[in-house]
Order: structure tokens, then sequence, then C-alpha cells
């Protein structure tokens, strides 16, 4: 085995000449895969003047030096640029949004929280959809105001998602 089998990290051998370049490598990819900052979204051509330690998600259809790196984590150092191949469950922080990128089955998506639940304070605020429920009708005395509010609540949640249609 050459490198990690994770990261692809390359492995030093007995008797390897220039053992500091395989080093070094391995520092620079590790650099762009800690914690994991990108500028912004997925972008097809490489920025004009990248500035060291700059990192970004290849685009769909990418041209110039990024061609045929569709996906790849695009890192720039004093050397040039680096691809990186994304693994299953990498999260990236997206400095122009703030939102998180995960890299889940084969692609990167941007903004999705996946949970089960949200806990603040540790009580549960948000946990899984709920069934449907129906919009208030019939009854021997009828509120106008108090169905449309009631109405508005259940367009609310299952705005939201809370609750199914």
């Amino acid at each position: 085995m050459s490198s990690t089998p994770r990261l692809a990290l390359p492995f030093l051998t007995p008797g390897q000449a220039q053992k500091e370049y395989f080093h070094n490598e391995a520092l620079q990819q590790l650099d762009s895969l800690i914690s994991t900052a990108i500028e912004a979204g997925p972008l097809n051509a490489p920025p004009a003047s990248p500035q060291p330690g700059e990192c970004h998600i290849v685009g769909a259809s990418p041209t110039g030096a990024w061609a045929e790196k569709a996906g790849q984590l695009a890192s720039y150092s004093a050397g040039g640029w680096r691809f990186l191949v994304p693994v299953e469950g990498q999260s990236a922080y997206v400095k122009s949004t703030g939102l998180r990128a995960d890299f889940r089955s084969g692609a990167w998506e941007f903004g999705v929280v996946r949970a089960s639940s949200v806990m603040i304070g540790g009580a549960q605020v948000v946990a899984s959809r709920s069934t449907a429920i129906a919009s208030p009708s019939g009854g021997s005395t009828v509120d106008s105001s108090a169905r449309t509010a009631i109405d508005e609540i259940l367009t609310a949640l299952r705005h939201h998602g809370l609750i199914d249609s």
C-alpha cells in the first residue's frame, strides 16, 4: 500500500529518495482536508488570481486547469493547484454563505441539515415529521376567526415540513 486508505496521503517507504517531497505533499493535502473551508459554491473555472490556501469545489463542467476534475476539491498552493477526491461524509464550510457542504452519495450537498431531532438547551424543539392534521370543519358553532387562525398555523407547519399536507 502506497497511501492511506481514506485520504490517500502518501506513505514514506524504506530507501525512498526525496522523502521530504512525499512528506510535504501529505502536509499540503492535510492542510486542505482538515477543517475544510471553501471560498464559495462550486466553480467550473479556476479563479484568475488565486491566493495560496484558497480551496474550491470544482463544478460539474470544469474548464482550464480544472478540466476533468468535476466534484473534486481544488486547493491552491505555491506549487499550483492540487486536487483532492472527496470521501463519503466529508464536510466543508462555505465561507461566502456560512453554510455546510457535505459529500454524500458521490455529490456535494449545500445547506442541507440531516437530523432525527433538534435539541436546544437540552430540550427537543423539532422531531420527525408528524402525520397530516385535517383543517377544521363542521360543528354546531362556527367561529370563522378561530378557523382562519388554525388554518394559518396548519399552513405554516405544512410549509416548514413539520406535518404532512
